[in-house]
């Protein structure tokens, strides 16, 4: 095959180009790495960095000095080369600048939500009697016990119990009636 017809892969022999890229990574990789990853100080961008630079090498490797000192030299001014082209294509780029302060003072979905629903029940409270919407705010948004409740409102506990029991079920109608509307 012909380096015409697929500029991607070496003129060696697949098993050649194999045996070639595992010595490659094995002698140069990890001292690669480091050397990157001083240059970055980005973990992840100096693994991508490495790897290019390994598959540059794969990809020449019929075209370039064997010798173990030429080829860590090489690797180590493509991996740099690497690097200063990313550091040139991040300064050419647009700064993206954010009104994440503006966002966050926009009510999100969940936020909304709960403010309709609120409206809608604080609509169902009223229209509920006055016994009923007194006893169910005592009890269930004030958090007041059953004795509390009575004592405030003067009357006996079986009576707040009666009322909170025939108030949920009054504001139940009433929350069904406004869905359906």
């Amino acid at each position: 095959m012909s380096r015409d017809q697929d500029p991607a892969q070496p003129v060696l022999g697949p098993k050649e180009a194999d045996v070639f890229a595992r010595a490659l990574y094995d002698c140069v990789a990890g001292p690669l790495f480091t050397f990157v990853l001083r240059l970055t100080r980005d973990h992840a961008l100096a693994e991508d960095v490495v790897q290019e630079a390994l598959v540059r090498a794969w990809r020449r490797a019929d075209r370039i000095d064997l010798g173990p000192d030429n080829l860590r030299a090489w690797l180590f001014t493509v991996a740099r080369n690497i690097v200063t082209d990313t550091w040139r294509a991040y300064a050419t780029r647009p700064v993206l600048t954010s009104n994440d302060h503006v966002l966050q003072a926009i009510p999100a979905d969940d936020e909304i939500e709960q403010i309709l629903e609120r409206w809608v029940l604080l609509d169902a409270l009223n229209r509920l009697t006055s016994k009923h919407r007194d006893v169910l705010v005592a009890v269930y948004y004030q958090d007041s016990s059953i004795a509390e409740t009575a004592r405030r409102l003067g009357v006996p506990p079986g009576t707040v119990k009666s009322r909170t029991h025939h108030a949920l079920r009054a504001l139940r109608l009433v929350l069904q009636d406004a869905k359906a509307a």
